[in-house]
C-alpha cells in the first residue's frame, strides 16, 4: 500500500506542505526512516535523529520548521500522536491471512455466518453460533455454542468464546485472549477460616480445615461494541447473572476480570490489573497497569489510578488514586516523603534520646 502526502494529510484532517505527491508506504521512526517511509518526528527530541535516517517526509508538530529539518514534504497536525491512530490504520498490513472459509475450519451446520466473514484454518464454530457481516475468526479460534458477534468483529490467533457469550459490533481481540471461562467460586460445606477471617479482620476462629466444592457459572458475558482485548486476558462468566463490559472499553494485555463484575463505556485497564468479582466499575475509568480491585466494591466514573495501586474500598467519582491501600494520589505521595524521612527521624531520636539519657541529675 502506498499513499501521497496529500492523501495521508487530506485522510487525516492535517495540513500537508512541500512535495505533497511524493509516496510512502509506511512509517518508522526517524532515525530508521527510509526515503519511502514517513517519519514520525512528533516532538523536537524525536526530530533530532532525522539526520540519522533517510527520510525526506514527517509527521512533525505545529510550527515545526520541516524545511530546516531537510525534509522534501510534512505533515503537520495540532495533536501529531491522535493523528497516529488514523496514519497506522492506513498503513496497516494486516496479517496475512487467506480471506474466505479454510477447508480445515470446523463449523457445526446450525452456525450463522453473515457475509464476508473469514473464517481461517483450524477454527471452530459451535452449534447456533453468529457471526456478524464481515468478521474475521483467525486461525485456531473457539467460538461456543450459541455464541453472537457483531459485525466487523476481528479474533486474532487462538482467541476462545465460550458458550452463550453476547459480543457487540466491531470487537477486536488479541491473541490467546479467553471469555466466558468459568469463576473461581468455591465455597465449604461449614464457614470457612477465609469467612472467619474476613469478618473479624484476621482471626480464623475454631474453624477446621474443609474440601472446596465448586459453584457452576450460570450466567455469561456481555460485551458491548468497539471493545477490544489485549493477548492472554480472561474474563469469567458471572454465576447467575452475566459479566458485562461497556461500549468503547479497552482491554489490555494479561488482565483478569472476575465473574460478576461490570464496567462501564470507554474504561481503560492496563496490563495486570486484576478485579475480583462482583465489582463494579464506572465509565472512562482508568486503571494502570497491576492496579488490583476488591471483590464487591464500586469505582465511580472518571478515577484514574497510577500503577501498583490497590484498592480495598468504594472509590468516589473523579478521584485520582494511588499506594497500597488506594489513597488520593497526593496523600500517598506525601507518605512516600514521610517514608523517605524515616530514617532521618530514628536517627534524630537516638540522639534525643542520648540526651536525655546524659542529662546531669540534680542532687
Amino acid at each position: 500500500m502506498s499513499y501521497t502526502i496529500e492523501q495521508i494529510a487530506t485522510a487525516l484532517g492535517a495540513k500537508a506542505f512541500g512535495a505533497v505527491d511524493l509516496m510512502v508506504d509506511g512509517v518508522a521512526e526517524p532515525a530508521d526512516a527510509s526515503e519511502h517511509q514517513l517519519a514520525l518526528a512528533m516532538k523536537p527530541e524525536y526530530a533530532e535523529a532525522l539526520s540519522s535516517g533517510a527520510a525526506r517526509t514527517a509527521v512533525v508538530w505545529d510550527g515545526a520548521d520541516w524545511q530546516a529539518m531537510g525534509l522534501n514534504a510534512a505533515i503537520v497536525a495540532p495533536r501529531p500522536r491522535y493523528v497516529m491512530s488514523g496514519l497506522t490504520t492506513m498503513l496497516d498490513p494486516g496479517q496475512g491471512w487467506d480471506e474466505g472459509i479454510d477447508g480445515s475450519a470446523v463449523i457445526h451446520p446450525t452456525a450463522k455466518l453473515g457475509k464476508d466473514v473469514s473464517v481461517g484454518p483450524l477454527a471452530v464454530v459451535c452449534a447456533g453460533a453468529e457471526i456478524g457481516d464481515g468478521s474475521v475468526i483467525g486461525p485456531h479460534c473457539f467460538v461456543g455454542a450459541d455464541v453472537k458477534i457483531g459485525e466487523n468483529a476481528f479474533l486474532r490467533e487462538a482467541v476462545r468464546i465460550g458458550a452463550r457469550v453476547q459480543i457487540g459490533k466491531r470487537f477486536i481481540s488479541q491473541p490467546g485472549a479467553v471469555v466466558g471461562g468459568d469463576g473461581f467460586s468455591y465455597v465449604t460445606p461449614e464457614k470457612s477460616g477465609v469467612e472467619a477471617a474476613r469478618q473479624s479482620l484476621g482471626d480464623q476462629g475454631d474453624t477446621r480445615a474443609q474440601s472446596w466444592t465448586r459453584i457452576h457459572s450460570l450466567g455469561t458475558v456481555e460485551i458491548g461494541d468497539d471493545v477490544e482485548l489485549g493477548s492472554n486476558c480472561t474474563i469469567d462468566r458471572g454465576t447467575i447473572r452475566a459479566t458485562r463490559i461497556g461500549n468503547g472499553t479497552k482491554i489490555d494485555n494479561l488482565v483478569m476480570i472476575g465473574h460478576n463484575v461490570e464496567i462501564g463505556n470507554d474504561s481503560l485497564l492496563c496490563g495486570h490489573v486484576g478485579i475480583a468479582g462482583s465489582t463494579r466499575i464506572g465509565n472512562n475509568v482508568v486503571l494502570a497497569g497491576q492496579t488490583g480491585v476488591s471483590d464487591n466494591i464500586f469505582i465511580g466514573d472518571n478515577v484514574i489510578t497510577g500503577g501498583g495501586t490497590i484498592v480495598l474500598s468504594n472509590i468516589p467519582a473523579g478521584r485520582v488514586m494511588l499506594g497500597y491501600p488506594a489513597m488520593k494520589m497526593e496523600t500517598t505521595m506525601e507518605v512516600f516523603k514521610g517514608f523517605r524521612r524515616l530514617k532521618r527521624l530514628f536517627n534524630d531520636v537516638a540522639e534525643l534520646k542520648k540526651t536525655v539519657s546524659n542529662k546531669p541529675q540534680n542532687d
